[in-house]
C-alpha cells in the first residue's frame, strides 16, 4: 500500500504541473451540461492522471469527473476503482486564489482506503492510507491528527454556501469560521486546524473521496446527517449533506 501511496502521490504532483502551466495565463472556460465550469487545465490533468493510473493498475477501473462515466449497471459490481478529481476547486482555479487541489482516491468496498489530495498552487499535498495521515511540504513529510478546541473552528465552502449552515452553526455554540475551497476543507480538519466540516448542499463522489479519506486516516468521522459514513458503492454519483467532525 506504501507503494501505491508513493505512485498515486507522483501522479498527483504530475497533473498538478500540468495544471500551474496554465493557472497563470489566459483561462477559456466553458460549461458542461451541468452548467459547471470545466477549462483546459480540468482536461490536460485529467488526461494524465488517467494515462498514469492505467499504466500503474491497468486492472482497476477509474471513475473521473472530466471522463465519460460508466454506467450504474456496469458500476455497481466494481469492487475496487480508482475515484478522480483531476482540478477540484475550479471556480478557485478561475479566481487564482490558490485554493485548488488534485483528488486521488481509491475506493474498495464502497470505502476510500488510499488517498492523496494536492494543491499545486500552495505546494502542499496530503496523504492517507486509511490509519495514517500526513503532510508533505517543501519542509519535509509529517503525521497529522484531528486535535479538539474548547472553541472549534468550523470550516466551509467558499464557492457554494450551504442552506442549512446557519442553523447548524448556531446550535453547535461558540465557534471561529474559516472559508476555503476545494477538498482542502476535509485537509484542515485532518491538520487539527479545523474541527468541523458541515455540508449541506449536494456535492459530487469525486469531490469528496480523496478528502474523506485523508480525514479518516487523521482519526476524523465523515457521516450523512443520519449518522452513516460516506459511501461510493450506489448511485446517483451524487452525495448527500454530511459532517466532517
Amino acid at each position: 500500500m506504501t507503494t501505491l501511496l508513493d505512485a498515486i502521490y507522483t501522479i498527483a504532483l504530475d497533473a498538478g504541473k500540468s495544471i500551474m502551466t496554465h493557472y497563470h495565463s489566459n483561462i477559456t472556460v466553458e460549461n458542461k451540461a451541468d452548467n459547471s465550469p470545466v477549462t483546459i487545465a480540468d482536461l490536460a490533468a485529467n488526461e494524465i492522471i488517467i494515462n498514469q493510473l492505467q499504466q500503474l493498475t491497468p486492472n482497476i477501473p477509474i471513475l473521473s469527473e472530466e471522463s465519460p462515466q460508466t454506467d450504474w449497471q456496469q458500476r455497481q459490481y466494481w469492487q475496487s476503482f480508482w475515484l478522480v478529481d483531476p482540478l477540484d476547486g475550479t471556480k478557485e482555479f478561475i479566481n487564482k486564489n490558490g485554493e485548488f487541489t488534485v483528488n486521488i482516491a481509491l475506493i474498495e468496498n464502497g470505502k476510500p482506503i488510499l488517498a492523496v489530495v494536492y494543491a499545486p498552487a500552495l505546494n502542499k499535498a496530503w496523504l492517507g492510507d486509511g490509519k495514517t495521515a500526513w503532510l508533505v511540504t517543501k519542509a519535509g513529510k509529517e503525521v497529522i491528527r484531528l486535535l479538539p478546541s474548547t472553541i472549534p473552528t468550523v470550516v466551509g465552502s467558499r464557492s457554494h454556501p450551504s442552506v442549512g449552515l446557519e442553523a447548524y452553526l448556531q446550535q453547535l455554540g461558540e465557534h471561529k469560521w474559516i472559508a476555503v475551497g476545494s477538498s482542502l476543507k476535509f485537509c484542515l480538519v485532518a491538520e487539527g486546524r479545523a474541527q468541523y466540516y458541515p455540508r449541506f448542499g449536494p456535492t459530487m463522489m469525486w469531490d469528496t473521496a480523496a478528502g474523506q479519506c485523508i480525514a479518516e486516516s487523521a482519526g476524523a468521522t465523515v457521516n450523512d446527517l443520519d449518522g452513516f459514513p460516506l459511501r461510493y458503492d450506489r448511485e446517483p454519483l451524487l452525495n448527500p449533506c454530511f459532517v466532517v467532525s
